[in-house]
């Protein structure tokens, strides 16, 4: 809940993995799925009211088996289908959360998504309605046409984006009906519709899974945490 008004989050969960090369939300990441880490902070976060997961329609039964397998509250937990663009998923999800007046949208390929980040998300989104998850450049970055720099971008204005992105429902919902483009994410709609979009502090450990050296790397993590939790 924001106030009296619930809060819902959908997972996104439908894309392809092409450069994966294998569907990396269904890889073993210590022990379950990569999918699963994502599902299980969201439903541990007393704030969120409702959860939708969207799915390809061929992972769907696999992704009510892990619900069950995880003993997740289908009452708490919707598994919709979703589309073919990331925004035609983003929609299916949304519209299975009519009942929220808030919404949380998470990319499954960032399993470590703790509760204090959705926290902060919650505290900022009330301020405009539109946030995300993001950390301050850490390279200089340069702009570059045909393998020759024409700009060096100033850091201190570059950011990081990340999920989860927190929103007004009607806020994204109007960014979504404004433009049939498609976006990488959410926030980049509400940005073209003229909506203001702040930043929370994200966390160098939300990292997308993207290729097996992102795998690899979680893999690393979750057994250093182990070690460390072990002397």
């Amino acid at each position: 809940m924001i106030g009296s008004e619930p809060v819902g989050a959908v997972l996104v969960a439908a894309g392809r993995s092409t450069r994966m090369g294998f569907d990396k939300l269904w890889a073993d990441l210590g022990g379950r799925p990569v999918l699963a880490w994502g599902l299980v902070a969201l439903d541990a976060c007393a704030a969120i009211d409702r959860l939708a997961v969207v799915c390809a329609a061929d992972r769907f039964d696999q992704v009510l088996d892990l619900l069950h397998r995880l003993s997740m509250s289908r009452s708490r937990v919707r598994v919709v289908v979703g589309g073919e663009r990331r925004r035609d998923s983003v929609q299916a999800g949304l519209r299975a959360l009519d009942a929220c007046a808030w919404v949380l949208v998470h990319d499954a390929a960032r399993p470590f998504l703790s509760e204090s980040m959705i926290q902060r998300g919650l505290d900022e989104v009330v301020k405009c309605g539109a946030c995300v998850a993001a950390l301050p450049a850490r390279d200089t970055i340069k702009r570059v046409a045909d393998g020759a720099v024409t700009e060096t971008l100033p850091r201190d204005q570059l950011w990081t984006i990340q999920t989860p992105q927190l929103f007004r429902r009607e806020v994204v919902l109007n960014a979504l009906a404004a433009t049939d483009d498609d976006a990488t994410d959410e926030a980049a709609l509400v940005e073209r519709a003229g909506g203001t979009v702040r930043v929370f502090e994200g966390d160098v450990n939300a990292f997308k899974i993207t290729t097996p050296g992102d795998l690899g790397l979680a893999r690393a993590l979750l057994a250093y945490r182990a070690d460390l939790v072990s002397r």
